[in-house]
């Protein structure tokens, strides 16, 4: 391959065989980390804000991060066996220029939980600060009320993202001893916070007793479907992006074994501890508080909220930058390279991450799970049909990785372009629309059928299965199109 394409960086080059290090340990070590965060917490205690009781909100939890390591586990197979990130990956099956379609999807996407992430650092800050500075509770109301951001909050969010975008300034480097930090702090807080909420809950009994507030079959399944797409939606955008991580395995079986360990068992007892807290507070303060920043606040200590706001900031940080910032900021700079380094890339992932008014869309369950995890789901279920029905079903696990960074090569297609797969993508983005539409009240529900809004319950399984189904049918009548090359160069896959 040419080192001289405008396709190529060293950022983008496979990963030689010989660099290939990360064992199964690596990737179950990998998952453990990303998965003890605040969202996580909150998304357990959401479903239990939302109705459920403890063991239909962990049953929800573990089926949906069991679905969705199939896709992760699939679409890491590329990256796994020829060292390729998850932009070059596809290239294969949008088209070399195409394939900056499915990565500013999902650069989008990491923009939002960037802003979700700084906004829940930003308002651990405020937590804090407000213990000492009562006046920040009282401050005149400087934006307009549609916004629901008041400016206390608001001033602590905008001062943790400047942190951010210096920590961007300075390089990822800088981040290392955070996400340490990070690793020993928040499992000794989240052990902390279980063994409050057994103290104060009077043992474990009266926690798990708490019953489930559905009163019927259809009343519970009419919030389970969609509460199991936001589940697998909550790590839609990995499961596109996880070759970024498998392109460093040092065999097929590490990457899938370390993804089997890591991921399902961490995010369900993580998620056990939000939903034995989140319990405890309905018997200990006659209300149910699914936020942890807010139910800490409520402790008496004003230097345990303190110490505890502090940490959640720092660990907030270093899960932001190396969760958020990084892949984004790649995107974007692929998209000019000339002109767009990491660091612009994360200055413009910034940004995003506030016009996403991130404070709107974790400010209630209804919110987080209906309107932020489903919709994006609904974007990236289509990506991942396709980019799978490509790599199993059309290119049956053969890639020639020097045209991945030809302009003119086999993967070129139409200017750039597949147009099937475009075409795929849009088809299976349309059916959840009006369901979107009619979950943030941009359309009244009677204004389509009602079978048709229930579509977007399901967002992430239609968009999946039906851009995979209309990308199979599509690329029928293009498969001449595709040509049958041998492998010239030296590079070696890793089978």
């Amino acid at each position: 391959m040419s080192e001289t394409s405008s396709l190529y960086s060293e950022d983008l080059a496979p990963v030689s065989p010989a660099n290939r290090t990360w064992n199964t340990w690596n990737y179950a070590a990998l998952w453990i980390s990303m998965s003890l965060c605040i969202p996580t917490y909150m998304l357990a205690s959401s479903l239990i804000e939302g109705g459920m009781n403890w063991w239909q909100a962990i049953f929800t939890i573990f089926l949906g991060n069991s679905i969705v390591l199939v896709p992760m586990i699939l679409n890491g197979h590329a990256g796994a066996k020829y060292g390729i990130p998850f932009p070059v990956f596809a290239r294969a099956s949008f088209g070399v220029t195409g394939a900056n379609i499915p990565a500013i999807l999902r650069a989008i996407v990491a923009c939002g939980w960037f802003g979700i992430q700084t906004w829940i650092g930003g308002f651990a800050l405020y937590q804090m600060l407000r213990l000492w500075m009562p006046w920040l509770e009282t401050l005149p109301t400087v934006f307009p009320e549609s916004f629901g951001l008041k400016t206390g909050p608001a001033i602590t969010f905008l001062l943790f993202w400047c942190l951010n975008m210096y920590v961007v300034y300075l390089g990822v480097e800088s981040i290392r001893k955070l996400l340490v930090f990070k690793a020993i702090f928040l499992p000794v807080a989240a052990l902390a916070l279980l063994w409050w909420a057994i103290g104060a809950g009077h043992g474990l009994g009266p926690i798990l007793q708490q019953p489930s507030r559905f009163t019927s079959a259809n009343g519970f399944l009419n919030f389970f479907l969609p509460a199991l797409t936001g589940m697998v939606g909550f790590w839609a955008t990995l499961s596109l992006n996880i070759p970024d991580f498998t392109r460093y395995a040092v065999s097929q079986q590490a990457q899938v074994r370390g993804q089997i360990i890591g991921l399902p068992p961490s995010m369900t007892l993580f998620s056990f501890i939000g939903v034995v807290v989140t319990s405890a507070t309905t018997i200990v303060y006659g209300t149910t508080i699914w936020d942890p920043l807010v139910l800490a606040g409520k402790f008496d200590s004003k230097l345990l909220v303190s110490l505890a706001m502090i940490a959640v900031a720092i660990s907030t940080l270093a899960t932001n930058i190396a969760a958020n910032i990084v892949s984004p900021a790649n995107d974007f700079a692929n998209l000019w390279p000339a002109r767009i380094n990491f660091r612009k890339g994360g200055y413009i992932t910034g940004v995003l991450g506030i016009l996403i008014f991130p404070w709107k869309l974790i400010a209630d369950p209804s919110g987080y799970i209906f309107t932020w995890l489903i919709a994006y789901s609904s974007l990236l279920g289509p990506v991942g049909g396709i980019m799978i029905t490509d790599y199993y079903f059309i290119r049956k696990q053969y890639l020639v990785v020097p045209e991945l960074y030809n302009p003119a090569g086999s993967y070129s297609f139409s200017r750039g372009f597949n147009i099937p797969a475009v075409a795929a993508l849009l088809i299976g983005i349309l059916p959840n629309v009006p369901g979107f539409l009619v979950t943030i009240k941009a359309i009244a529900p009677d204004a389509v059928p009602a079978w048709l809004a229930q579509l977007y319950n399901y967002a992430w399984f239609v968009g999946f299965l039906v851009s995979g189904i209309a990308y199979m049918l599509l690329m029928q009548t293009y498969r001449h199109g595709i040509q049958t090359i041998k492998e010239t160069s030296s590079y070696v896959a890793l089978d």
